[in-house]
């Protein structure tokens, strides 16, 4: 990997891809190049990147002859149809979708969690769920202080997660809603608008869905913990691009509320808003545009032997999307070449 890479945005135009470009500008990301990618509808449009502009090109097969790192947010079906050329152009694709993350060849990859895991990749490194990214730089560092035996996690997920389109009908449908209009439902199955969803992606034979099913088996992949047991519900809310999470922790071994503050308040990436005598946890509207995952209400959770419940909240299009994405491509970096 050289040191300036040639940096593609594949889905420049929508939310992630936007927040891609915002990120990498942002963070100085030491790029050679940046080029955006998108559908044929896109090709010409001119959007903002850093100080300047940059002008989005139509994605094809030979969009990434020359490219070294393409970030991808432009679906799984593109993923999937890209990836032959992306990697036979020698091009690592950092890929957002759902499309490979449980493949057995490409690393799942949270980089305060489990860095190594971009080493052993073969072309493809996944993003994780957005729900899931959260919730594992928290578990990874609590993990490290006592054996976690079964987490228990309900989502109130923001219209984000469900893109563009998404955070648009919830604006619109609130504003309908309170001028006593008709609303019009498209991007979910049920109005979004003041309104709560417990079912994100498609039920399962289990009566699961599987959002609920990727935060099982990706949180088992990302901590190396085949054998953790995890419960999740998903539920979409009408809050416009910050995740929230309930988490209930069982630990195998006695747990103080004292040292898992004082633990994840030296955890890279944390930052804990957690003061009842002030009001202070972490809201979804306060926490728009930020990167940490925050992290408050941590208390004993007396229903099991050792046992904790918390409150964790962070922006779905940046640690839960974008910036989970450059700080991948940062790490190919940080590795001098030695993928």
């Amino acid at each position: 990997m050289p040191d300036r890479p040639v940096v593609a945005v594949a889905g420049a135009t929508g939310a992630v891809g936007r927040e891609m470009l915002l990120t990498l500008a942002q963070r100085a990301f030491p790029a050679e190049q940046v080029v955006a990618l998108a559908s044929s509808r896109s090709a010409g449009r001119v959007i903002p990147f850093g100080d300047g502009e940059l002008t989005v090109q139509e994605m094809t097969e030979s969009s990434f002859d020359g490219v070294d790192i393409a970030l991808f947010s432009a679906g799984a079906s593109v993923s999937k149809a890209m990836r032959g050329a992306v990697v036979g152009a020698g091009c690592v694709m950092i890929d957002n979708s759902s499309a490979f993350r449980m493949d057995e060849d490409v690393p799942l990859v949270v980089p305060e969690v489990n860095p190594e895991d971009i080493a052993w990749h073969s072309g493809v490194i996944a993003n994780p769920n957005c729900s899931t990214i959260q919730m594992v730089v928290v578990l990874k560092a609590l993990d490290e202080m006592a054996e976690i035996k079964r987490v228990v996690v309900s989502t109130y997920q923001a219209a984000s997660g469900a893109g563009q389109a998404a955070m648009d009908e919830l604006y619109e449908q609130s504003r309908d809603f309170l001028m006593g209009q008709e609303l019009h439902v498209q991007q979910f199955a049920y109005r979004i608008a003041f309104n709560c969803i417990p079912q994100i992606d498609v039920f399962l034979d289990d009566r699961s869905t599987k959002e609920e099913w990727k935060m099982v088996v990706e949180t088992q992949k990302i901590l190396h913990r085949p054998d953790l047991k995890v419960s999740a519900t998903c539920v979409r809310v009408p809050v416009l691009r910050c995740h929230s999470e309930a988490i209930n922790v069982e630990f195998a071994e006695p747990v103080f509320v004292g040292a898992a503050i004082e633990t994840l308040e030296n955890t890279q990436g944390v930052s804990v808003l957690d003061d009842p005598a002030t009001r202070t946890y972490p809201m979804p509207a306060l926490l728009e545009t930020t990167d940490d995952v925050y992290v408050g209400r941590i208390r004993k959770d007396a229903s099991v032997p050792h046992g904790l419940a918390m409150w964790i909240v962070a922006d779905q299009l940046r640690k839960g999307a974008a910036l989970n994405a450059v700080q991948i491509a940062e790490g190919l970096l940080g590795r001098n070449g030695a993928s």
